[in-house]
């Protein structure tokens, strides 16, 4: 398959944060409402102090547009689990009393949450006009190759992949053996030479090394994601009754062109969407971009008009999920044999399908591949088809 040339010009760059990975089980999930609700305005953080100049750095934080006082937090909702990613500061505030108290208390294992003890760092892609699904399999199989487990969250305007922060250096060189450049000046890699059709990984948890050599080619991945999860007993679910919408704040918000009205519609529909969940949800704010949001379309009501979210609101993706929790942490590459399946297009039958566009959405203990509504059962079948088929719900 010809690539695009715009991938020659993809950019991808470190997000300067130390981030934890936060798993709340879903019958759990109504005692965590507060401090999710915290993380959309988090003034309070112990690690503000004073900047020397009779302002603290809480004020400062506080004169930042909410939407944009996070380097990094995605908050998901799933029919899994709901899953956070957001500073390691925040985490500890936030969270970390609310499971400490929660331990000297439990007696069901299935009611604990979990906060990842080693930190992640995200990166930040960018490719305007690349095709979703082969931006994130051209990007992400070096890390696949090099065993570095991976989470990867598709947003309206870019991607993000989110690795451990120790796997930083590894990240670098397999980046750089693909043909990524480090431009300095920029602290972005820009692709200069990309060749390959490519798969993403994902991993459950935590991200030790991996116990077996990494594999060597894309369908040997392929073919050990199929047959971990076969053992595993971990079929594809679709959710056929969750319609969802991407959409996004407008880019004029960043601007402070965004009425005061609509500011406040948007933060009311994300209030409404933490206390009252639909059964799907992902949340990603950033320092840079306006939030973006993935969720079902009987929400959209909470968000008022539709001059507050960018997006159509008549094209529907339907998620394919994975629950990736009877895997062992070191697992990598399971959305990325899925996902490259849809890609790839290729039945097992000697047929060739056309491919199948995709988002991607990397949770805590979970995986979940999002396709158009119109290409849903060309997308099962692709995921039937062949030696490595995978019997899906």
């Amino acid at each position: 398959m010809a690539q695009s040339n715009a991938l020659m010009t993809a950019h991808i760059h470190f997000v300067e944060d130390r981030l934890s990975l936060i798993h709340i089980p879903l019958n759990c999930y109504a005692k965590y409402v507060q401090p999710l609700l915290q993380l959309l305005n988090p003034v309070d953080s112990a690690d503000y102090h004073s900047n020397g100049n009779g302002a603290s750095e809480a004020d400062l934080h506080s004169a930042t547009p909410w939407a944009t006082q996070h380097p990094f937090l995605n908050i998901s909702i799933t029919p899994i689990e709901c899953s956070v990613v957001c500073s390691k500061v925040l985490a500890q505030e936030y969270f970390a009393p609310l499971v400490i108290a929660k331990q000297k208390k439990l007696t069901i294992e299935s009611d604990q949450i979990t906060i990842s003890s080693e930190d992640f760092v995200v990166i930040s892609v960018e490719g305007e006009g690349l095709d979703a699904g082969q931006r994130v399999l051209e990007l992400t199989s070096p890390l696949a190759m090099a065993g570095i487990s991976i989470f990867f969250i598709t947003t309206y305007f870019s991607d993000y992949i989110l690795v451990p922060l120790k796997s930083r250096s590894a990240v670098i060189r397999a980046l750089e053996a693909r043909g990524f450049a480090f431009e300095k000046s920029a602290e972005a890699y820009v692709n200069v030479a990309a060749h390959h059709r490519n798969a993403s990984s994902t991993s459950s948890f935590e991200a030790p090394l991996p116990t077996t050599p990494p594999p060597t080619t894309v369908s040997e991945l392929q073919a050990r994601t199929f047959a971990l999860l076969r053992r595993r007993a971990i079929v594809p679910k679709v959710h056929r009754d969750i319609r969802l919408v991407q959409c996004a704040g407008r880019r004029d918000f960043l601007g402070n062109g965004l009425s005061s009205a609509q500011d406040l519609q948007l933060q009311i529909g994300l209030t409404r969407c933490i206390v009252h969940p639909p059964r799907f949800l992902s949340l990603t704010l950033t320092e840079s971009e306006p939030p973006s949001l993935l969720l079902e379309r009987h929400a959209l009501p909470h968000f008022g008009g539709a001059d507050v979210l960018l997006g159509s609101k008549d094209d529907f993706l339907i998620p394919i999920t994975l629950n990736l929790e009877p895997l062992p942490f070191e697992a990598t590459g399971i959305v990325c044999g899925v996902a490259g399946k849809l890609v790839g297009g290729a039945s097992g039958a000697g047929q060739v399908m056309r491919p199948v566009e995709m988002s991607y959405l990397s949770t805590a203990r979970a995986g979940t591949v999002m396709v158009d509504e119109m290409d849903l059962e060309r997308a099962v079948e692709l995921l039937n088809a062949g030696e490595f088929g995978l019997d899906v719900e």
